[in-house]
């Protein structure tokens, strides 16, 4: 489906937008920063995209605090000069009241009418938004997943502003995009998810970077530490003394309470504040108005205040169990303080005495070593690093990519635009064949070897992720040959973990020409299992038997004991197959 969609997105041609008016002009100029040079450059991009003939499909990738909601109220004023609407999908209650703040401040005065649609608003105030939506009486709405229930229609949607990408799922972004092919996409995040940092560096979507800090901004100090009261106690202490306010994250709401009741103990003079997601309008509206006032010292809270809340006066955050949260969590976290010209402290505590996943401890490294400004890019790269796109040479791939790889789903979507164009005007979409159908994935491998192209081998990050798709876009193993000398005369000697890395797929491609679904090795045993469609004759598998007399069948797969390299292992169990096959078609021939 996904990628039927962007086919069609590709195809469809869309009226421009108008050039810049002078009503543009004079609403930039309300602006009260100067913009820094990267943020200009994302504003003139996003222009330059709607005043093309077919929609805009751009992220615009920044730090926390960059600008990049600026770049969002440019192009959504732009949009309604042109009478078109606009829909700007927030992950957050609390970000989308900020957002209604902060677009209603600069957008009001010049006619522009919002609308507000999260939990808070009451059915009576949900029926009548969404009634002036499809008349056309609202020019921009902001909301959270509200926007992309059933009951919502638009009169001339335009322009779809998705702001923090990573909170929403791969459907709930689509479904916008599916309301009509021809509107413009507007993505924002600090700390794009692998999937959609990935289709970046594809040029399946275009990209803007910020990465230059507003003046007088400083790094925030970032400590990982074991969870101690004593580092707590001093790190509060200390904000408190210099007229600070502090963030407390705790994310569990059933022992929120006892973590309350812990931090009064240990600073008994400081005035605390309780807020989370399921707390009502009523109980949380005057804790956050408490603390913007400065009438709270501590906000103890679940990641809901990891997007949008925007205090100049917070500049120390704790983070208790860091290593239970996600990279782009804890770096969105983190955001929270600094955003004076004021030093910021982020302490990200983990339980003393437990041990830590790789993963967890990777993430929380990496917080560390990424603590410059403008950061958050490389932080995506390394959660791409970390989780993957799903992993390249495994089972376990993330979004419309699954058992494909980068290559083969830009070629698929090529596919699926020719198919578009060859088709019958006027046909639907849901009549054009999907490219997928037709597509043979290789066979999953798992195997205990590394084989990878490891970053001290292709240290420069794109280049690594251009070979991987190289490699993988391969569907035998001349083309395969080629990829594998090309690496090797561009970076020299390949490592171990390179040649596995080309000898595991050279056998994914030879167990696809022999209907192999799935092998993998573990505890001595080779276990490979055959395509439910593949014809496997009784005299092939006695001849292998004959090899092999350990080997046998068990439940639908074949057990090949063995020992030392699984690789070289595997090797012989396929050429065992090859010469069952050719011997039996050698046997067939003499008998005709």
């Amino acid at each position: 489906e996904l990628v039927r969609l962007y086919a069609a997105r590709k195809k469809v041609e869309r009226k421009p937008y108008s050039p810049d008016s002078p009503f543009q002009a004079e609403m930039e100029a309300t602006f009260p920063w100067v913009e820094t040079p990267g943020q200009a450059l994302a504003i003139e991009e996003a222009k330059k995209d709607m005043e093309l003939p077919w929609p805009m499909d751009r992220l615009v990738c920044g730090d926390v605090g960059f600008g990049k909601t600026e770049v969002a109220i440019r192009a959504a004023f732009k949009a309604v000069q042109d009478r078109r609407q606009v829909a700007v999908l927030c992950p957050t209650t609390i970000l989308s009241e900020q957002h209604f703040r902060n677009f209603s401040e600069r957008l009001t005065g010049f006619g522009v009418r919002l609308a507000l649609l999260n939990r808070y608003v009451t059915g009576n105030e949900k029926r009548d938004v969404e009634q002036r939506l499809k008349s056309g009486e609202v020019d921009i709405v902001i909301g959270t997943h509200s926007l992309l229930g059933s009951s919502i229609e638009f009169h001339d949607l335009g322009l779809v502003v998705i702001d923090e990408e990573q909170k929403f799922g791969v459907k709930q972004k689509e479904l916008l995009k599916k309301l009509r092919t021809e509107v413009d996409v507007l993505t924002l995040s600090a700390t794009p998810i692998p999937r959609t940092l990935s289709m970046s560096l594809m040029d399946i979507r275009q990209m803007s970077l910020i990465n230059d800090p507003p003046p007088g901004r400083l790094p925030i100090r970032s400590y990982v530490r074991p969870y101690s009261q004593e580092v707590i106690r001093e790190a509060i202490l200390r904000e408190l003394a210099r007229g600070g306010q502090v963030f407390y994250v705790y994310n569990r709401v059933e022992s929120i309470g006892h973590v309350a009741e812990r931090l009064r103990q240990l600073i008994p003079t400081a005035r605390i504040g309780v807020g989370h997601g399921q707390m009502g309008e009523r109980e949380l509206e005057p804790i956050m108005i408490g603390f913007i006032k400065g009438e709270i010292d501590i906000l103890l809270s679940t990641t809901i205040i990891e997007n949008g809340i925007d205090i100049s006066n917070a500049n120390t955050l704790l983070v208790e169990n860091a290593d239970r949260l996600g990279l782009s969590q804890l770096y969105q976290l983190r955001g929270r303080v600094g955003r004076s010209d004021r030093q910021a402290y982020a302490y990200f505590l983990y339980s003393h005495g437990k041990d830590l996943t790789e993963g967890g401890m990777q993430r929380l490294q990496a917080l560390q070593e990424f603590s410059s400004l403008g950061a958050g890019y490389s932080l995506a790269f390394r959660d791409l690093q970390i989780r993957g796109a799903g992993e390249l040479l495994g089972a376990k791939q993330h979004g419309s990519m699954a058992n494909v790889g980068y290559d083969l789903y830009t070629q698929l979507i090529n596919e699926a635009v020719a198919m578009l164009k060859n088709s019958v005007d006027g046909a639907p979409l849901d009549d054009v064949k999907d490219p997928l159908a037709s597509l043979e994935p290789l066979p999953q491998f798992d195997l205990p070897v590394v084989a990878l192209l490891p970053d001290t081998y292709i240290q420069d990050h794109a280049q690594r992720l251009f070979y991987y798709q190289k490699m993988m876009g391969c569907r035998d193993e001349a083309t395969l040959g080629k990829v594998q000398s090309e690496v090797e005369d561009r970076y020299g000697h390949a490592p171990t973990e390179v040649h596995n890395a080309f000898a595991v797929m050279a056998q994914r491609i030879q167990a696809r020409d022999l209907g192999i679904d799935k092998l993998e090795a573990r505890q001595g045993r080779l276990s490979m299992r055959f395509k439910p469609d593949a014809d496997i004759p009784p005299r092939v598998i006695s001849l292998v038997a004959k090899k092999n007399r350990e080997a046998y069948f068990s439940t639908g797969q074949y057990i090949w004991p063995y020992t030392g390299n699984p690789i070289l292992a595997v090797e012989k169990l396929l050429m065992t197959f090859q010469e069952a096959f050719r011997q039996l078609e050698a046997e067939r021939a003499m008998l005709a």
